[in-house]
């Protein structure tokens, strides 16, 4: 586990916009993960951007979605396929019947879920996952206590994560109180994972996630089993990390190794 410390929050989005920015510059028919909410929104400002200004091609590409509210259809404001064809699929050129987003209104849950597995599997896999981190150190919506081997299934929120998306609608009575998210065995089968964190609210879940024990209570710190996860994070998101002068002086000396 890579952690980067950056000086705010737009570093961090520059920094990891350019991890996935490389990726598909290597491998133009990359299949990546995306994720929603607050943390992504400047990395993929900034995809946008490279491929307005810098040419940053997608159209050979392919993506699955973390997660997606149970009971909203595709059009509504605050379901998670309207928030990427606002926040990134309007603004790139990768195919919408290439961008996979689960179902809100399917009527069979458990075999949706069984169907997206299967999907990401006849992909190939995925090999880049954006990931964000919750305040109580979720990924996804694999709520404390999910199995660090679960698969993509319906879950229910809890009341923490409920309150937190309530600011995304205009009363917290309209969250829905279900999703179908990717398990966290899922995700630990993309090949690389960029984590995005800023804000001092998520210090503690970084720092549990980071430096703590592996637990189900924590579904982040699995990402401590994945061999290859970079975390991108801001000075107030790290402020509790107790190995933050190590990370720095790694940089640094990753960043000298380029320079001879």
């Amino acid at each position: 586990m890579e952690v980067v410390i950056c000086k705010d929050y737009d570093e961090v989005s520059l920094k990891a916009a350019r991890v996935v920015a490389d990726l598909v510059h290597a491998r133009p028919d990359a299949v990546l993960g995306f994720a929603t909410g607050s943390s992504p929104m400047g990395l993929y400002r900034e995809l946008a951007r490279l491929h307005k200004e810098e040419a940053l091609d997608f159209s050979k590409a392919s993506s699955f979605n973390l997660d997606e509210y149970c009971g909203l259809a595709s059009d509504h404001p605050q379901s998670y396929r309207y928030f990427m064809n606002k926040e990134l699929f309007d603004h790139i050129n990768l195919p919408v019947e290439k961008t996979r987003v689960p179902s809100g209104t399917a009527e069979d849950w458990p075999a949706q879920c069984a169907e997206y597995e299967q999907q990401i599997a006849d992909a190939g896999g995925i090999d880049l996952q954006v990931l964000g981190i919750g305040s109580d150190g979720h990924i996804a919506f694999n709520e404390p206590g999910s199995s660090l081997g679960s698969r993509t299934r319906l879950v229910y929120l809890t009341e923490q994560t409920i309150a937190d998306n309530s600011r995304f609608f205009e009363k917290q009575e309209d969250v829905p109180r279900t999703a179908i998210s990717m398990g966290v065995g899922s995700i630990l089968e993309a090949r690389q994972c960029v984590v995005v964190a800023s804000g001092a609210n998520k210090s503690p879940a970084l720092a549990a996630a980071v430096e703590g024990p592996i637990t189900c209570m924590i579904t982040a710190s699995a990402l401590q089993l994945h061999p290859d996860t970079i975390i991108f994070c801001d000075e107030d998101a790290a402020s509790q990390l107790t190995m933050r002068e190590y990370y720095n002086w790694i940089q640094q000396q990753k960043q000298a190794d380029k320079t001879t």
